[in-house]
């Protein structure tokens, strides 16, 4: 297959194109910087997949706000409008997506039927997927990762939180309550695969067990041989994170349902094996 990628310098998209190129596809990678240079770069692609975005973990000033805003939204617009251009479309659009469409609870339990919550995250990924959707109007085939905490080694949350777990200062966070919905990046990468090969709509990347994040923190701290006993406080995420503190804070239990339903096997369903495998000593 032909995949053009964008964002493909990223997390994910580093693992995502070499599992492209291990398994033999061709693959063009692409900046959103430019939408018409990416449009270009995704004509008489098989699929295009979408992981361009400013970072979502960082403090939620105005500017940042704008900045998550429009590097998901507005750039997928003009992307799309682009690619309505070309002669040879490609056959399918992947879009990231994140579990914050659903918004944060501590009870309650959501999947790709959910709707969508009423904060600015969940906003933004409203309008992130409706984007997404335009692109079927143009014969394109849409699918959408709903993607949670991605675990690995090299990029992430779990890479800024090891050096602190390994020095022995790692802790739960707030109550300890908040859900943490998972997944190996072996298995977020799969679901993209997944997607790109045919599964369409929207897709939880998360693996079928979430954990609350005092057993997060206890499975982390196994996985390093370090003691957990330093938490961190709500007010403290808060002066580092402001409103976007509740992303760690309060989070949201999600189950891949659709994801499983589409023929999607999971390689690592438990926490401890996801750790046991990043961490196998």
């Amino acid at each position: 297959m032909k995949v053009t990628v964008l964002g493909a310098s990223g997390f994910v998209g580093r693992h995502l194109t070499a599992a492209l190129s291990g398994r033999g596809d061709t693959v063009t990678t692409a900046s959103l910087r430019d939408p018409g240079a990416a449009a270009r770069a995704c004509d008489g692609a098989d699929a295009v997949v979408n992981l361009a975005g400013e970072p979502v973990a960082q403090r939620w000033t105005p500017d940042a706000k704008a900045k998550i805003r429009s590097s998901r939204v507005d750039a997928a617009r003009a992307l799309i409008d682009a690619l309505g251009t070309l002669a040879n479309k490609p056959g399918a659009y992947v879009s990231a997506s994140a579990i914050g469409y659903y918004g944060t609870s501590e009870t309650a339990t959501f999947d790709e039927t959910s709707a969508p919550g009423t904060d600015f995250l969940a906003g933004v990924c409203v309008e992130w997927e409706a984007e997404a959707d335009r692109a079927a109007a143009l014969g394109l085939r849409v699918a959408k990762v709903r993607t949670g905490l991605a675990l690995g080694l090299d990029g992430g949350a779990l890479a800024k939180l090891l050096p602190i777990f390994k020095a022995g200062a790692g802790g739960v966070v707030a109550s300890g309550r908040q859900w943490y919905s998972w997944i190996h990046i072996d298995d977020l990468v799969g679901i993209y695969l997944h997607a790109i090969d045919g599964a369409e709509g929207a897709l939880d990347g998360t693996a079928p067990n979430p954990v609350r994040n005092a057993d997060f923190t206890k499975a982390f701290g196994a996985a390093v041989h370090r003691p957990t006993l330093f938490p961190t406080p709500s007010f403290a995420i808060g002066l580092v994170l402001g409103e976007g503190a509740i992303v760690v804070t309060e989070g949201q239990r999600v189950l891949p349902a659709r994801t499983v339903e589409t023929g999607y096997r999971f390689t690592y369903e438990t926490i401890d094996r996801a750790f046991a495998a990043l961490f196998p000593n």
